[in-house]
């Protein structure tokens, strides 16, 4: 009967992991479409802690240990969802999606000691560790070690603390410590008595997941938190397998599926194949950063605060372009308000969302839903690049490589064939940043230079803040 329950229960579970996941398509529905998939998943793990028995019809012990754990984790989890910045999200994703790589690579070495002493003890016919199971455990600790270890990097290059780095023969010394490791789950499947060789496994995921990461630039943050993402979710599959648990596989293939459809969708906005986001260490060019620095295009003209908002407050027409930076100064809130007094005085103003805008996917999104800015009003690149050529003034806030003609024009650049938001043939464009430094890949954007274009220089909240007090007194 228990058992039965149990199926049931693990089958409620799996249709709301699958009705959340399409719940998040929209923003209207994605905060109920998770909460529907986080009941499910409170179903599965009760279900699991009371229900589940194996064949000897032994049910879970320890439950003070694991009740321990829940609130544990759900105290710190809760605290953390409540503290973090919205500039601080995407290295919360990061540790949080590298905490479940860690888990899948826990469960396989504790499997493996597990079975690897059931099969000493036991007088079954049958071997305990067969083929398929150690190929399992294998692979699941390769990828959760390597998705722990590149989300802990990826982690520490968002926050600032960690540097791209690189070295003559990386991707050499990578592929030498992949093969290893794979030739070491080998040996395994030859000789599971070796318990030893699953430690090495472990140590050359764990580095690989770093050099893997540790040279991709800025630019590619997001598609590489995508990828880690997946990871992740096929290092959980791996897991259903090995517990022969229906629904942590089916949340781990969802996981790993939606992961890998967003990665090639995002590689897909910045018109390259995922292998050049992996070996390309786009942002990550030094040269080309250096070159940006100091290789000057052109003059650039500043615009003062009263002459900005004059153009917008008799504008028909103006499109807003958020950016990182608007995250870095947390302005989403002062950016709403602009945008509701020029509504006032009838101005029409809505959002062009690039799709790698800022360090995560749906970054800009996330940020201004956060200010309640109305879901019709942010328009994907494909819709908005259409009214551009309709539009009276563009504001850019902190968005740089999104918005560089260069990705159109010039075959030399690292960032050419990139689809842009194609701000440039608006009547008047408008960017607000702090200085001229280039953006994540490194060059100058040749927008600043072009005659249509003014720069508004300053923090984005102050800036934002200051034009709003602008526009009420016109």
């Amino acid at each position: 009967m228990a058992a039965n329950i149990l199926i049931l229960c693990y089958l409620v579970a799996s249709v709301t992991f699958i009705l959340g996941l399409k719940m998040l398509s929209n923003p209207t529905s994605a905060r109920k479409g998770n909460l529907l998939a986080a009941a499910g998943m409170a179903i599965a793990i009760f279900a699991t802690i009371f229900l589940y028995e194996d064949e000897a019809g032994m049910r879970l012990h320890n439950l003070g240990w694991i009740f321990g754990g829940l609130v544990v984790g759900s105290v710190v989890g809760a605290l953390a969802a409540k503290k973090v910045k919205m500039t601080s999200m995407p290295e919360m994703v990061s540790l949080f999606n590298g905490m479940g790589g860690a888990c899948a690579a826990l469960i396989s070495i504790v499997e493996f000691n597990h079975l690897v002493h059931l099969s000493e003890t036991t007088m079954k016919q049958e071997p305990v560790l067969t083929a398929g199971t150690i190929l399992i455990i294998a692979l699941g600790l390769i990828i959760g070690a390597v998705s722990f270890s590149g989300s802990m990097i990826a982690w520490g290059k968002l926050n600032g603390k960690v540097k791209d780095f690189s070295f003559a023969g990386q991707k050499i010394v990578n592929l030498l410590f992949l093969f290893v490791a794979l030739a070491g789950a080998a040996w395994l499947i030859v000789d599971p008595t070796q318990t030893y060789v699953l430690y090495v496994i472990l140590v050359l995921s764990l580095l690989y997941g770093v050099l893997f990461v540790l040279p991709i630039g800025g630019a590619d943050m997001p598609v590489v938190i995508s990828l880690l993402n997946s990871f992740t979710g096929v290092a959980a599959a791996f897991g259903g397998f090995l517990y022969d648990n229906k629904v942590m596989l089916t949340g781990g293939i969802l996981v790993g599926a939606a992961g890998t459809l967003l990665t090639i969708l995002m590689c897909k906005a910045m018109n390259r194949s995922l292998l050049n986001v992996l070996v390309g260490s786009f942002g990550g060019n030094k040269n080309a950063a250096a070159a940006g620095e100091s290789g000057a295009q052109g003059n650039y003209k500043e615009i003062s605060l009263s002459d900005t908002a004059m153009l917008m407050s008799y504008a028909n027409k103006v499109i807003i372009v958020p950016g990182y930076g608007l995250a870095v100064a947390q302005a989403q809130h002062s950016c709403h308000e602009l945008e509701k007094i020029l509504n006032e005085k009838g101005v029409d103003v809505t959002y062009a969302i690039h799709p790698v805008a800022g360090r995560m996917p749906g970054h800009m999104n996330v940020l201004l839903a956060e200010a309640d800015v109305p879901y019709e009003k942010l328009k994907e690149m494909e819709q908005v690049n259409e009214e551009f050529k309709n539009t009276d003034v563009v504001l850019i806030l902190g968005a740089n490589d999104v918005v560089n003609p260069a990705a159109k024009n010039d075959p030399a650049s690292p960032i050419y064939g990139m689809p842009i938001l194609e701000v440039e043939l608006a009547k008047t464009v408008i960017v607000n940043k702090r200085s001229m430094k280039p953006g994540y890949a490194g060059i100058e954007n040749e927008l600043f230079f072009q005659p249509k274009t003014s720069m508004l220089f300053g923090d984005a909240k102050k800036v934002l803040q200051d034009l709003c007090a602008e526009v009420k007194a016109i």
